[in-house]
């Protein structure tokens, strides 16, 4: 089972340490994409318009400000920078040992900036989205998806991929819809649904740890994980088909 997870819109930079060193980061074979959307991103970053190239307000102006030397700011493990809604629910911290290898081994990141992380790379805090167009590289979702398809296919073969990605994060890869599934979170009035987005980064965060915190072997099957989520909340499986992955509907309580 692998985890698909957004990262935060909002970040946690470190305090100190050393910089991002390239060749311990996971799939290296994206690190010449990398640079590239770096070398972009810092250009773009010291424009005097930055804050609107880069879709941001003006108290965000530290946050693209330190896009410009991200060579040099201290880097710390993803699960660390990354923070928010999502990963608090996942609470990294408050796993046990063993829980905290799960996690590094069953995680996955789409990145805007990265391409695509595991929870023990080391990286520095950034401001990026992968809705993002940067020049020379253009819309990032478009820019990563042929080399995310390269890169992950072999990474992901034969496990069950729980996608908790934002739809703006799906775009940027799509993996093998027969053993994917998509995870939706509702609310339900009178037999009427609404999509909530606030408690779905919450509810996906929520799952993702309960994932990796419970006893037994992991889904490996949409079934498995379908009683998997039941074991917390009301849940259906909608079957997917060659070209759309399953989906994991949750059902909140109002």
């Amino acid at each position: 089972m692998l985890i698909l997870l957004p990262p935060s819109e909002g970040k946690t930079p470190a305090d100190a340490g050393s910089a991002v060193d390239w060749p311990s980061l996971s799939f290296p074979a994206l690190n010449s994409y990398r640079a590239k959307v770096l070398e972009a991103l810092g250009t773009v970053s010291a424009h005097e318009d930055a804050l609107a190239l880069l879709g941001v307000g003006a108290s965000l102006k530290g946050d693209v400000e330190r896009n410009t030397r991200l060579h040099a700011e201290p880097a710390a493990p993803a699960h660390q920078i990354y923070s928010g809604v999502l990963y608090d629910a996942l609470g990294y911290r408050s796993l046990t040992p063993a829980q905290r290898r799960k996690a590094d081994d069953s995680v996955l990141v789409i990145s805007a900036l990265w391409g695509a992380l595991r929870f023990a790379d080391r990286v520095p805090a950034y401001r990026l989205s992968m809705g993002t167009s940067l020049p020379d590289v253009g819309r990032l979702a478009s820019f990563w998806k042929p080399q995310l398809s390269v890169a992950l296919t072999a990474a992901t073969s034969g496990q069950l991929l729980v996608d908790c990605r934002s739809s703006t994060y799906a775009a940027a890869w799509a993996p093998p819809a027969e053993r994917t599934v998509a995870v939706n979170v509702f609310t339900e009035v009178d037999g009427v649904r609404k999509v909530v987005s606030h408690f779905a980064k919450h509810t996906r965060g929520e799952l993702a740890r309960h994932l990796l915190v419970r006893r037994g072997s992991a889904p490996r099957t949409p079934v498995q994980l379908l009683k998997a989520a039941r074991e917390k909340w009301d849940a259906e499986l909608v079957d997917g088909s060659a070209r759309k992955a399953h989906a994991l509907n949750i059902i909140l309580p109002i």
